[in-house]
């Protein structure tokens, strides 16, 4: 049987949110836009949300094709920035994932655009302990549709998404996998379910997960 752990990004293995802000006032700067900066909390307050809706919220006033061109554009910069400085990573993230490596496929779906999580990926040198990644930027569909995506390009036989906050469980229900809530993250969850306090306590979760099926 093939089983495999599909991660969430922001919330989940990483705190990229005050990098990101500071790419993204950078660009903002050289753009010549006459606004506040972007804060850390401008930025926590839209993770997880799909691209078009961040561009929505954080540039409202802008029409809608001037406010994704300035999304792109912090964007492409965001990438560069981050595969150059990182960001905050959860205790312990490359000793577990070395752990799971040895009996799950591990994958990537998120939300953000093309780029973001080969930038997370290049930076550390973690690519080898990933089999699969996905995200909106690629293909523009929602979080649920890119699990259930990875599900079948890769022959799951089972899967549990690991994630933070409640779009992330509404999305692997959607796509009919179990979820796992990093309680450590950004967010809550409206109903009972396998819960993380830290992210070093996911083999001991999956075990005994397992161990009850």
């Amino acid at each position: 049987m093939k089983e495999g752990l599909i991660f969430d990004m922001d919330g989940t293995l990483w705190d990229s949110s005050e990098n990101v802000a500071l790419s993204w006032t950078e660009k903002i700067r050289e753009l010549g836009l006459d606004r506040a900066d972007i804060t850390k909390q401008d930025v926590m307050s839209v993770m997880g949300l799909t691209m078009d809706r961040i561009a929505d919220i954080l540039f409202a006033d802008y029409p809608k094709k001037k406010r994704m061109e300035i999304l792109d554009l912090c964007c492409q910069h965001e990438n560069d920035y981050l595969r150059r400085h990182g960001g905050v990573l959860y205790p312990d993230l490359e000793r577990t994932l070395i752990c799971l490596g040895k009996k799950y496929h591990l994958y990537i779906v998120s939300n953000c655009q093309s780029g973001y999580i080969e930038a997370f990926l290049e930076h550390y040198g973690f690519e080898r302990y990933f089999d699969d990644i996905e995200c909106y930027g690629n293909n523009l569909k929602g979080k649920g549709d890119n699990i259930a995506l990875v599900v079948e390009r890769n022959g799951l036989d089972r899967a549990w998404y690991v994630g933070d906050i409640q779009g992330d469980c509404d999305a692997a229900e959607q796509a009919g996998i179990s979820f796992i809530h990093a309680a450590y993250g950004f967010g809550s969850i409206d109903h009972a379910v396998p819960e993380l306090k830290w992210l070093s306590d996911l083999p001991n979760l999956m075990e005994n997960i397992t161990d009850k099926k």
